[in-house]
């Protein structure tokens, strides 16, 4: 029977909805501080060049200036990254610029105007470079160097095989090698980068800015800065989306508003304009794809084998870990026996690239599942009919060591097929309408090195009401409506008894890795969880003692606590408290729960790939139905059904908000968005969202079905797993197998722009 539970489960609106719909949030553009003065930052203007004069002169004497920053500035040598392996990061550009858009100088000002004017006047002389776009010709013997620790540009590189391909394909009835490629996009983010820092006379630096990781960001700040840990603060604002690592790291208006107040005794605010988020770091990666399957005439999946080349940009960044998860997917959702994996993340005089929702998982997933497609059509199959014969179960491990806990995969295919009319549809179309199945799986909550444990505390206040304080960030998917929901189930407490931290802060909150990697709801939310447990544990011993039974007896429910077997001789939960703190002697105590959460499971070997990544993973399974306009090539999705195995559905408007974004965001990738360059210098070419086309709420499917299958994990905080970005993966080749049904071309390179669709119809007629 399934559990009943009073707030979990339930369609709560957001805790932080009423402050934001008003205007009340304080964002990082809102923030300010007394006496503030205001950061420009001077971006390079050629792609490649050494540094070799950077004059000052005229700006530092233009009034309102109160000081410049340059790369010299910063501790020499000392550099920023993922690793200590790819730390080849600086604050500004200290020798040479890598891409148009490299930061170079930054200036403080008593106003954004002097600052803006004060950038035109710094004269910086470059000796230019031989520069290189494209990451398969960077790799070639004697293309141009851009970093000198690395040969043939390559930043990070990933080799990885289980079984023996080579017999899998010999084992195959039917093989299949085809190319597919993917372009750069923006995380399209509303609110750009903003920051505002403080360096006091102490020697304390504070960063104020919308991180969605602060505690990643106050080590590289204190790394960078030459600081302890102890000295470097970071107070998180409300943050206006991330989606990736775009809100991860720290970026050169962080280090400058720190260095900056440091030189001028004030602090420092700066805001990127949109044309800086556009023409900086970060980005998804452009992937290029050659991908080999073999398959028995039956449906059986024998082999998969990929090479990958990803375009990294000017810098490492996150690339290691870029680069390598997709080595990591290649076995799931499906048993695949032999699996091989080379690729190479390669750098190039472009912004760089790093996570964007799906990972780098869902370019694999665009090419892997309409290859899948491809070959079941090649054979007469059924995709749908194919995935289920593949599909993992429960108690599975696949041939890298990942251990499948829950799993409800097929339960997806199947309710897929049935929302969507599949088997009425499949074959049966008229012309120009197609329909189209991907299939995915996704982690919930990488393990990756640095750390990985999520702390929650919980104070239980005289009026019998619960303030949570917890590290985990809210970037607008509704993690502080999740965790509140936990601790009011656990508590027995109605949603406005519940009080959550707004913000970050590096020197209070409790320690949490912070937002990225689908982990938030899993790890923050277990930790929520034996924080209110903990703290439910001391009532309870408290009640046992004046009700004269024993703790296990003791119920929380509807602000009371009472016997189970006597609801109606309860105490109050808050004159229970009260009793707790002041009314017990020399035992009386304030009720404090506290509860930290990590997976356990071991590290996954980044060079052999053995391992378990994530302590359980989630599936889906998309079908889309789509119409083309032979006339113009546009493309318009008449229908999209996607099954999630989610776990449980903590709050399912959460969920179906988290899917809704999910799929317009997927359809921008796919249809529309491509961050364009000049084939000559790389400069953007489409740095506003006046000319980077992003879809609207006019694009969104004309019926969109989300359907959450809850397989029950049995580690998720009451069985949850991630619906973060596992749920866009499977709308990739989805939409791309349903084109194909419906024009009867195999469209491979990303976007599907209209001109492509229609340029594909045209010469096939001819």
């Amino acid at each position: 029977m399934k559990e009943e539970f009073s707030v979990v489960g339930k369609g709560i609106p957001k805790v932080d909805g009423v402050l934001k719909a008003t205007g009340k949030a304080v964002y990082g553009a809102d923030f300010s501080l007394p006496g503030m003065l205001y950061g420009k930052v001077l971006r390079s203007t050629v792609p490649h060049a050494k540094i070799l004069n950077i004059d000052m002169g005229k700006a530092l004497r233009l009034p309102g200036v109160r000081a410049i920053v340059t790369g010299k500035d910063f501790p020499w040598g000392l550099k920023y990254g993922f690793t200590a392996l790819t730390r080849d990061q600086t604050p500004l550009a200290q020798d040479k610029v890598r891409y148009i858009g490299d930061e170079v100088a930054a200036v403080a000002a008593i106003n954004e105007d002097i600052a803006e004017e004060a950038l035109d006047l710094i004269k910086v002389d470059y000796e230019e470079l031989p520069t290189v776009f494209d990451p398969l010709e960077a790799m070639k013997e004697g293309s141009p160097q851009i970093h000198d620790h690395v040969k043939n540009n390559i930043s990070a590189e990933t080799h990885l095989s289980f079984g023996d391909v080579e017999k899998g394909f010999q084992e195959s009835d039917h093989v299949r090698e085809d190319e597919f490629t993917t372009q750069a996009i923006k995380h399209g983010f509303l609110e750009p980068h903003a920051s505002v820092g403080l360096w006091d006379p102490s020697g304390k630096a504070t960063l104020w800015g919308n991180k969605q990781s602060p505690y990643i960001v106050y080590r590289k700040l204190a790394m960078a800065m030459g600081l302890p840990p102890s000295k470097m603060r970071v107070v998180q604002t409300y943050v206006g989306a991330g989606f990736g690592s775009a809100r991860s790291d720290p970026f050169a208006l962080d280090f400058c508003a720190l260095l900056l107040s440091k030189k001028t005794g004030k602090p420092v605010k700066f805001v990127y304009t949109m044309e800086d988020v556009f023409v900086m770091g970060e980005m998804r990666h452009p992937y290029y794809l050659r991908t080999k399957t073999g398959m028995t005439k039956d449906g059986y999946l024998k082999a998969i084998q990929v090479y990958a080349v990803a375009d990294g940009g000017a810098y490492s960044t996150i690339g290691p870990v870029s680069i390598a998860l997709p080595a990591f997917f290649l076995d799931i959702p499906y048993r695949i026996p032999n699996v091989k994996y080379d690729a190479h993340r390669v750098f190039t005089n472009k912004g760089f690239c790093g996570s964007l929702r799906g990972h780098c998982i869902a370019q694999l997933r665009w090419a892997l599942g309409q290859q899948l497609d491809m070959m079941c059509n090649d054979l007469g199959l059924d995709i749908a009919e194919v995935s289920i014969k593949n599909a993992l179960h429960p108690g599975d491990e696949t041939p890298g060591g990942y251990k499948i806990t829950s799993c409800a995969f097929t339960e997806c295919v199947e309710k897929a097929v049935e929302a969507s009319g599949w088997k009425e549809k499949k074959g049966k179309l008229p012309p120009y309408r197609g329909i189209g199945m991907g299939t995915s799986s996704f982690i919930t909550g990488a393990k990756l090195s640095g750390h990985n444990s999520a702390t929650c505390v919980i104070k239980m206040n005289e009026d019998g009401t619960a303030s949570v304080i917890t590290g985990a960030t809210d970037i607008g998917q509704g993690s502080s409506t999740i965790v509140s929901q936990i601790v009011a189930e656990v508590l027995g407490l109605p949603m406005e008894d519940i009080t959550i931290n707004a913000g970050i802060d590096t020197d209070f909150t409790p320690i949490d890795p912070g937002t990225y990697g689908s982990r938030v709801s899993f790890y923050s939310g277990n930790a929520a969880k034996m924080a209110a447990e903990d703290a439910k544990r001391q009532l309870a011993d408290v009640a046992a003692k004046v009700m004269k039974i024993s703790p296990e007896e003791i119920i929380f429910k509807d602000r009371m606590v009472f016997a189970e077997d006597k609801p109606d001789k309860g105490w109050k939960i808050d004159a229970l408290i009260r009793y707790a703190q002041h009314s017990m002697g020399r035992e009386s105590k304030s009720i404090i729960g506290r509860g930290s959460y990590d997976s356990g499971i071991d590290f996954i070997n980044f060079k052999t790939g053995k391992g378990n990544l994530s302590a359980t993973y989630t599936f889906a399974a998309d079908v889309v139905e789509v119409e083309v306009d032979p006339e113009t090539g546009k493309i318009t999705i008449l229908n999209a059904v996607g099954a999630h195995d989610i776990g449980k559905a903590l709050n399912p408007i959460l969920c179906a908000g988290q899917l809704d974004g999910a799929w317009i965001q997927a359809e921008g990738q796919l249809l529309f968005e491509e961050l364009k360059r000049d084939k000559k210098d790389g400069h953007v070419l489409n740095p506003s969202f006046m000319d980077y086309k992003m879809p609207t709420s006019m694009d969104i499917p004309l019926k969109n079905i989300h359907i959450f299958v809850e397989s029950i994990d049995p580690d998720g905080p009451f069985g949850a797993k991630e619906v973060g970005e596992g749920a866009s993966v499977a709308i990739f080749p989805a939409l791309g197998n349903a084109i194909y049904d419906a024009i009867g071309v195999r469209m491979r390179d990303l976007p599907l722009t209209s001109e492509k669709v229609l340029k594909a119809i045209k010469e096939k007629k001819q």
